[in-house]
Order: structure tokens, then C-alpha cells, then sequence
């Protein structure tokens, strides 16, 4: 499967103009044989709009996610994206997959909030686990701050996840995150791990860029740089087969000697 990261701040605060970014790079993932483009965390708002993200908050099935399926039915191939999503009294900071047909595969909640920014404007999410078949592959969900956090990940290898989509707002001076713990965490716990940031100065964050596709030799298949950019990748089945079968990690667990980790 080929994939494409959007590795874009977009236009903060218009969902409008995000969706015309969208668009745009849909089109030119689609032309370059892509099946599957994903965006970063926030994109159809912005990260840091402030009491904007209430405001701007859709349900999982509103007006934009319409938006979104009409993009990726229009263009011939699937969406992941993160936006604020409203139920009831609570925004959650989410992700969704539309497909290339334009239904909705999964929604994500971002489960681990970062900082007094987030956690003053987003309710938590509580599921940790959600996965979605794409392509003959097992897709899962996660936002930014979830995947620093080793159990997240590795909840997700138990569970089959092949492709670990991770849309991002890292911020500066934290790209030790995206430059070494995202290969490691996908070596550890043998996926592909897509990991897809915003870029520049917004607000009071400096953005870093750096989205990447890391392999489960923990080898980056492919990286971006600091600035806006649509980045092509591949996944490949075989490699991934054959990197589960050499490396023991999942096999070779002891978890009754964990126990203490969930106490």
C-alpha cells in the first residue's frame, strides 16, 4: 500500500481552507498512486485556536466528516485526519478513517492529553484500541502524546494493528520524539508506524515537521523535513511478515511479570 503524510499546519481557525488543503493533496496522492492519505492532529481546525476548538467542535458525522467522505469517494482513495469532535457537552480531540468509498472505518479519541492547553479544552477518550481493515491491512488509530507512552503501542501489536496512523502537533523542543522514539516504537512492537505533524509557529508552539514512515526494523522509510510537504510511502506486506517472523519481541513476553505495571 501506498500512503501519503500531509505534513501541514493548513490555514488555523478556517475549516474551510483546510478542506480546500485537503483536497488538494488528496488529488496529488491520488495521481501518485496513493491509497491512503493522512493528515495531522487538528488539521481541519487548527491546534492552538484557543476557545476556537469548542466552537469549531462537529459531531463524528457532521458537516466536515460529509466534507472529508465527499474528498476521499471524489479522489478514489481513503482520509485519515484529526479534528475536535463534539458529543453532548464534551469535545474530544479526534481522528477519524473515511474510506475510498466514503464511509467512515473508525474514530479515535485521543486518550492522553498533553499539557494545561489540552487538557482545559478536550475531554480524554477511553478506548485505546481502534483498528480499522484497509487494503488487505490492519489500520490503527492513535493521536501525538498517546504513542510516547509504550503500553499504547504495544496494546496495538497485540492486537493485530499492521499500520499504527499517528497524527501529530509536535512541538519544539521535543523532535527527539519524531528523529528516535518513533522507529524504536515501531522496531519494539513490529508495525509500520506513520507519525504526521503540523509545521511553523502557531500560537505560543513552533512546530517541528519531521512526519515520517517507520518500518518495523525500525528503519524511517521515508522522512520529511521542516517545512510543508506531502511525503510518499510505501508499506510492504512481505517485509512485514518477514520482520515479525525474525525478531522474538511479542513472542518471547513473560506478562505475568507486568502485573505490577497496571497496579
Amino acid at each position: 500500500m501506498r500512503i501519503a503524510l500531509l505534513q501541514s499546519s493548513g490555514r488555523p481557525g478556517s475549516v474551510g481552507e483546510n478542506l480546500k488543503v485537503l483536497g488538494e493533496a488528496a488529488g496529488r496522492a491520488a495521481r501518485a498512486g496513493a491509497e491512503l492519505l493522512v493528515a495531522p492532529e487538528l488539521f481541519l481546525t487548527g491546534y492552538a485556536i484557543g476557545d476556537g476548538v469548542g466552537r469549531l467542535a462537529e459531531p463524528a458525522d457532521g458537516d466536515s466528516a460529509d466534507a472529508v467522505a465527499d474528498l476521499a469517494a471524489r479522489h478514489g482513495l481513503a482520509i485519515a485526519y484529526g479534528y475536535p469532535e463534539r458529543a453532548g457537552d464534551d469535545v474530544f480531540n479526534a481522528a477519524q478513517v473515511i474510506s475510498a468509498t466514503g464511509d467512515r472505518l473508525a474514530g479515535y479519541r485521543k486518550t492522553h492529553l498533553f499539557g494545561c492547553f489540552e487538557r482545559d479544552h478536550f475531554t480524554p477518550g477511553e478506548q485505546p484500541v481502534v483498528q480499522a481493515e484497509l487494503g488487505g491491512l490492519r489500520v490503527g488509530l492513535m493521536i501525538c502524546y498517546d504513542v510516547e507512552f509504550p503500553e499504547n503501542v504495544r496494546a496495538h501489536a497485540l492486537a493485530g494493528t499492521d499500520l499504527l496512523i499517528v497524527p501529530t502537533a509536535q512541538m519544539s523542543p521535543f523532535q527527539f520524539v519524531a528523529e528516535s522514539m518513533i522507529p524504536v516504537r515501531a522496531f519494539e512492537s513490529q508495525l509500520y508506524l506513520a507519525y504526521v505533524n503540523r509545521v511553523g509557529e502557531e500560537g505560543e508552539f513552533d512546530f517541528v515537521g519531521l512526519s515520517v514512515l517507520a518500518g518495523p526494523d525500525g528503519i524511517a522509510r521515508a522522512r520529511a523535513g521542516k517545512d510543508e510537504e506531502l511525503l510518499l510511502a510505501d508499506i510492504d506486506p512481505v517485509l512485514l511478515a518477514a520482520s515479525r517472523e525474525a525478531n522474538p519481541y511479542l513472542a518471547d513476553r513473560r506478562p505475568d511479570l507486568y502485573r505490577s505495571l497496571t497496579r
